[in-house]
């Protein structure tokens, strides 16, 4: 499947598409190496997560903060 038929479906199709690339995704008994560039940035946000610096919320809250 190339883009040009991808864009031919319906955002319905398409979205139902994704769900089931994602579900083959979550099955795959391979691993996924990190990109190079991608690593500091999970180190920061551990970093930032064991000293406390971020708050996490339920779903519901955030919800309720947007406009």
């Amino acid at each position: 499947m190339n883009i040009a038929e991808v864009k031919k479906l319906s955002t319905k199709e398409r979205l139902e598409v994704m769900e089931v690339i994602w579900e083959s995704l979550l099955h795959e008994s391979e691993e996924l190496e990190i990109p190079e560039w991608h690593k500091p940035i999970l180190q920061e946000r551990e970093r930032r997560i064991k000293t406390g610096k971020v708050r996490f919320i339920p779903l519901s809250e955030l919800k309720k903060a947007q406009p």
